[in-house]
């Protein structure tokens, strides 16, 4: 099945990506301590993430062009940040250092009996766009425009922008924000944790809620991402249901699959793929990322996402 959308040509960028970035704390433990407790760590490392930081990453990664819209502060992790994305080829010209703020931090505590993670994090009230200053220009540079809602209004201002451009809009979002149903009836692809339906609609079964998300928004792909066990999309009328795949050598962090898996997945749409080939190679990408400790650290280039999928 074809995703319902004509990519526009000609444009500077394959992804413009507008939201988040961190710099990440990623501390790895035996096991997840009790409350009141003390544990001691088994290694620690400090690595870049933030939703669509990572995502840009991602899709350079694999071969695609990326730009990146989004601040940072003006301390040595806004340094460190900025300097990961310069270092991956993704284009920061619309990328900010606002003066006084502290870039966005994260605090991760890995259980490494099996990868899965613990995020605590703070974003600094300077970073937030509004909007009257949303970068506008860049919201049409791209043949997709990827975001997280959480500066609602600037987002809607960049999805109006881009929409009127005929620019595909993908939303990352796994909480609910003020201002995000204004939003997504600009939203093509809405991807969201498996949590969010239940929490923004109070509906339980995933598939009525995305089948409520598609008809009250006119999202033309909605889906949620469900971990190991794969994905469930929504396009138009049809469900396509992808299963996971195991991480080569064992799953030693969850950190960022998401954000994987919806790099897979734009990745697959911006090359024609069909939503069944993107969804698999979106599950592709996420179990690859799972090999190493970080959101970026074992990103795949294309031939190990090849590979992969050869033997899926």
């Amino acid at each position: 099945m074809q995703f319902p959308f004509k990519l526009k040509q000609n444009k500077d960028f394959d992804v413009v990506g507008f939201g988040t970035n961190a710099v990440d704390f990623l501390i790895q433990v035996p096991e997840y301590p009790d409350f009141n407790s003390k544990i001691e760590l088994n290694d620690y490392v400090q690595a870049a993430g933030g939703e669509v930081a990572t995502t840009m990453a991602g899709l350079q990664r694999l071969g695609l062009k990326t730009a990146y819209a989004g601040r940072f502060g003006t301390d040595a992790a806004g340094d460190f940040g900025i300097q990961s994305l310069v270092d991956e080829g993704v284009d920061v010209r619309f990328a900010e250092r606002i003066a006084g703020a502290r870039t966005q931090i994260a605090f991760i505590i890995i259980d490494v009996r099996n990868g899965e993670r613990t995020v605590i994090w703070h974003r600094d009230t300077k970073l937030a766009y509004n909007e009257s200053d949303a970068p506008l220009e860049a919201a049409v540079l791209g043949k997709a425009l990827h975001f997280t809602p959480h500066d609602a209004g600037a987002c809607l201002q960049m999805a109006k922008r881009a929409k009127a451009d005929g620019v595909i809009v993908s939303i990352d979002i796994d909480n609910v924000f003020d201002g995000v149903e204004d939003v997504l009836p600009y939203v093509d692809v809405m991807i969201a944790s498996a949590e969010f339906p239940q929490k923004f609609l109070g509906i339980a079964d995933k598939r009525a809620a995305l089948m409520e998300i598609h008809s009250r928004f006119g999202c033309r792909v909605a889906g949620v991402t469900l971990g190991g066990s794969g994905s469930l999309l929504l396009s138009d009328d049809t469900f396509v249901e992808t299963n996971g795949f195991s991480v080569p050598n064992g799953c030693k962090d969850t950190t960022g699959a998401g954000d994987a898996y919806r790099t897979g997945l734009l990745f697959g749409l911006l090359n024609g793929k069909t939503v069944e080939e993107s969804a698999k190679m979106a599950n592709a990408v996420a179990a690859l990322k799972c090999r190493a400790v970080g959101a970026r650290t074992s990103l795949p280039n294309l031939d190990e996402l090849n590979d992969l999928l050869g033997c899926g």
